[in-house]
């Protein structure tokens, strides 16, 4: 059986160069949050369940995927602007989200400095993403 889980974290290349350990740390926090997620009932009715993918971005990474939202027709998805650093496209049809979060330039370099910050930065930001997630969703936060 291989199903996929409900909740994935993809990383940009880019980011996985910079710091290595953030597949292991990704790994982790994809399973914590899809407990969550299941035990705040994100996925009672099991014939509609949500995938949600978020992906972690550079700066460039993120501008490019903002830009190629153009190329999109407003009947395909609907998209969620949550701050400067986090976007949503959701297709209720599919019942999927792809939710996109920078890692801006000032956490970039802060990480750089003190990487033993990595794992609690990438737990609060996803954290907090997947509570707009929540709310946006009707979904009980997490």
């Amino acid at each position: 059986m291989t199903e996929s889980l409900p909740l994935t974290i993809n990383v940009n290349s880019d980011l996985l160069d910079k710091f290595t350990q953030l597949k292991s740390i990704s790994n982790k926090l994809e399973a914590q949050f899809n407990f969550h997620t299941l035990t705040a009932n994100w996925y009672g009715d099991e014939r509609q369940v949500l995938a949600i993918q978020l992906l972690l971005e550079t700066p460039v990474s993120f501008k490019e995927c903002q830009n190629g939202l153009k190329r999109l027709s407003a009947s395909e998805v609907s998209v969620s602007h949550f701050s400067d650093d986090v976007f949503s496209c959701f297709n209720e049809g599919e019942q999927q989200l792809l939710c996109y979060i920078a890692i801006t330039n000032s956490e970039l370099d802060l990480l750089a400095t003190q990487p033993k910050l990595l794992m609690g930065f990438i737990q609060v930001k996803i954290h907090k993403v997947l509570n707009l997630i929540a709310v946006q969703q009707s979904l009980s936060k997490i």
